[in-house]
């Protein structure tokens, strides 16, 4: 059976280009589009789609409020189609900690021939939605961060966290509970360039912990955390007697750019013993290696369970490699963090 897909986009020209990229795919059926969420919410409930692709600047109602009440009432796969503005990044943002599976940036300028060069990427995040479950928002208010005894040290301590998809809102939920004293933290989500600056300002708003884009040559200090940049790869190095990042370009390793991998087997060699390394929702089998050269090289290895993950598939890959050492549901992470 055919996916199919309900494209809401106030713009005509864009729901055209996109039925016209996504009908190309056998694998996909446009069922129906949307110029606004009063009629997509109509159109859900006669159409029945497996995907909806998602505009956020619309008419009548903004894509956010609409999403945020989607998610509560029909959890359902949701690919963010937006502009990447400042504004709308943010925007993007707080789409996927509401449990929006993934974004594609449309252009600024020369739209049609834009849109058609995202055609591939376009096809491939609207099938990879289909794959994942999304679940209702719980609308209990998020928990404070663990408190822990002040006089235990964190130094030299690292924690290394790989995400992919639905690692948005798990990374969020996880660093909000860590304390100011925590060990420091690197991280690669799988996330587009332009995103990942925003990304760490918003979660430095809500976390005890200081939050940041990692930039090469920074020295890793506990209480922070370091997110690797879009399209960048982030390692651990050891030089002296401190840590620091550092941020390079280079091949795609195990499919990305940055990769859960290259960060990972640099802390098995710059940390070893000293480090934790998480393994968190994603699709693939990016981390899996680097994750089990963790373990080898005498590091605590985490991974989240199946029913806590919008898509099982890294942390399964881990599992099913050797690499992980136990599993938790997410909201046990954090807690697993501060113990070990």
């Amino acid at each position: 059976m055919p996916i199919k897909v309900l494209i809401v986009d106030d713009s005509a020209l864009i729901r055209r280009l996109l039925t016209d990229i996504l009908s190309a795919d056998p694998a996909i059926e446009v069922v129906g589009t949307a110029s606004d969420p009063l009629i997509a919410r109509e159109r859900i409930r006669t159409l029945q789609p497996d995907v909806l692709t998602l505009d956020i600047e619309m008419p009548k109602m903004d894509g956010l409020t609409f999403l945020e009440r989607l998610m509560a009432l029909r959890p359902m796969p949701v690919v963010v189609v937006s502009t990447l503005t400042q504004k709308n990044t943010d925007a993007a943002l707080r789409a996927l900690e509401l449990g929006a599976v993934d974004c594609v940036a449309k252009p600024l300028a020369d739209i049609s021939s834009g849109m058609q060069s995202l055609g591939e990427e376009m096809v491939a995040k609207v099938k990879a939605a289909a794959r994942t479950r999304p679940r209702a928002r719980n609308a209990a208010p998020p928990r404070s961060a663990l408190s822990v005894d002040p006089r235990l040290s964190t130094v030299g301590r690292i924690v290394a966290i790989g995400a992919s998809t639905g690692g948005v809102e798990a990374l969020q939920q996880v660093l909000m509970r860590l304390p100011a004293t925590a060990p420091a933290v690197l991280i690669t989500q799988h996330m587009p360039a332009g995103f990942t600056a925003s990304f760490a300002r918003r979660l430095d708003t809500q976390c005890a912990v200081t939050v940041q884009e990692a930039t090469d040559g920074r020295r890793v200090l506990p209480g922070h955390v370091y997110i690797a940049p879009g399209a960048l790869h982030l390692e651990l190095v050891r030089t002296g007697s401190h840590h620091e990042c550092r941020v390079r370009n280079g091949e795609l390793v195990s499919g990305h750019r940055p990769s859960v991998d290259v960060l990972f087997h640099s802390v098995a060699t710059a940390a070893g013993r000293s480090a934790v390394g998480i393994i968190l929702t994603g699709m693939g089998r990016d981390g899996a290696a680097g994750l089990l050269e963790m373990r080898r090289t005498g590091a605590r290895t985490l991974g989240q369970t199946e029913a806590s993950c919008v898509v099982y598939g890294m942390p399964k890959a881990a599992m099913q490699a050797g690499a992980v050492e136990a599993e938790f549901p997410l909201d046990r992470i954090a807690e697993e963090i501060v113990r070990v």
